[in-house]
């Protein structure tokens, strides 16, 4: 459970959007069409893009604040953020992709991005670091069942097999909430209804509160405690 309270204005061209809610949930789903505003929603609470002004807060831990001139930098949120294209280091098998991740509990964005990527090697003995709540690698392997993925390079993964180890690579960074931007938008239905459970077991055993962005209605009531709704 974690509370959050939204209240800002962004710009995205013409488009203003505003978002004003507060919520202590689980899950919070937010739906909307393309273009209404989710992903920017997101990055505005990861980090990666700044309000026109308001303030975002987890909990008593202020994010943002135009008033009080308060912007945290990405690292610095504990923040777990999954794009909807996953972002992994082509250059990398799936272990030392997951391992980066607990760069991101050290101070690094870990999982924010795919930038000043290390060897294909270069982590893969450290299978001792710890993820989200104290979860340790071959845990997050174990729920995510990515026990036969992780010697793969990237370009040998599905598209339901990226999202699994980008999530795997997010929670390793010990966030305090983690951000998924449609996580089955890249999959098939089968896949989706494969990929789903995962995903709510993340919720189950490793109790880490999630924003899950949809256009699916049916997805986000499978999943969300509450809906936030965006709309043009």
């Amino acid at each position: 459970m974690i509370d959050l309270s939204i209240d800002i204005t962004m710009r995205q061209g013409a488009f203003v959007l505003t978002v004003r809610d507060s919520a202590s949930v689980e899950v919070l789903g937010l739906l909307g069409p393309s273009g209404s505003g989710k992903t920017s929603l997101l990055e505005s609470i990861a980090g990666i893009r700044t309000p026109e002004q308001g303030e975002i807060r987890i909990g008593d831990r202020v994010l943002f604040s135009s008033a009080k001139k308060i912007d945290l930098p990405a690292r610095e949120r504990r923040i777990g953020y999954v794009p909807q294209d996953a972002l992994l280091f082509p250059n990398m098998n799936v272990t030392a992709n997951i391992n980066y991740g607990a760069r991101g509990a050290q101070g690094a964005q870990g999982a924010q991005g795919a930038r000043g990527a290390q060897g294909a090697h270069g982590a893969q003995g450290a299978h001792g670091a710890h993820g989200a709540q104290g979860a340790g690698f071959d845990a997050l392997v174990q729920i995510l069942d990515l026990q036969d993925l992780l010697e793969r390079r990237v370009d040998k993964l599905s598209g339901g097999e990226k999202q699994r180890v980008a999530i795997a690579r997010a929670l390793m960074t010990r966030p305090s909430i983690l951000l998924l931007d449609e996580p089955l938008a890249g999959v098939d239905r089968e896949r989706r209804d494969v990929i789903l459970p995962y995903i709510l077991r993340i919720r189950k055993e490793l109790h880490v509160p999630l924003i899950y962005v949809t256009h699916d209605e049916a997805e986000i009531n499978s999943i969300a405690d509450r809906v936030l709704r965006l709309g043009r």
